[in-house]
């Protein structure tokens, strides 16, 4: 329970930075936690949580592009269309649970939840190309990942320090 508490994995994250404006940066670790935990008390989960028995090994967050205010301002992750589309903007597996397929069964589980609340499409940024990769944006997922779980590339790659390519799933 102690890794839970320091946010994913102990780094401190709590998956606040893509919904909150400039802001998000100054709430530090605790004030994160709580905003988190204000988002998880609302009927609608802000992500999924994937379990090895009684400890979490996954985290996915997902939720409408337009609560994600910084994905939506962001000029790595345009908007494409007019479709109201739902957002994965992050995924991480525990370092324990990884290689055994988890991040894409998190992904397909999200893109079902996603439907079930009425979202016509997900889209995902993630890195271009890349089939693996262990930097500090490795929560962006990878293209070969996305892939993997039913996503097709619409856009990009972008032009930007880390190129990301825009891959979405329709619900319907």
């Amino acid at each position: 329970m102690g890794t839970v508490l320091r946010g994913s994995w102990g780094s401190g994250c709590w998956c606040m930075f893509p919904r909150l404006a400039s802001a998000a940066n100054q709430l530090g670790s605790r004030g994160r936690r709580e905003a988190m935990t204000r988002l998880a008390r609302r009927p609608r989960a802000p992500g999924l949580l994937a379990f090895d028995g009684e400890e979490a090994v996954g985290w996915i967050a997902i939720a409408p592009r337009k609560e994600l205010k910084r994905v939506d301002a962001s000029r790595a992750t345009p908007r494409v269309d007019g479709v109201d589309v739902w957002v994965i903007p992050c995924i991480t597996v525990s370092p324990s649970a990884r290689g055994r397929g988890i991040a894409k069964a998190m992904i397909k589980a999200a893109v079902a939840y996603a439907k079930k609340h009425g979202a016509p499409a997900v889209e995902a940024y993630p890195r271009a190309g890349s089939a693996r990769t262990k930097d500090d944006n490795a929560f962006f997922g990878t293209e070969p990942l996305f892939r993997a779980a039913g996503f097709k590339v619409i856009a990009g790659p972008t032009v930007a320090r880390l190129p990301r390519v825009t891959m979405r799933k329709r619900c319907a």
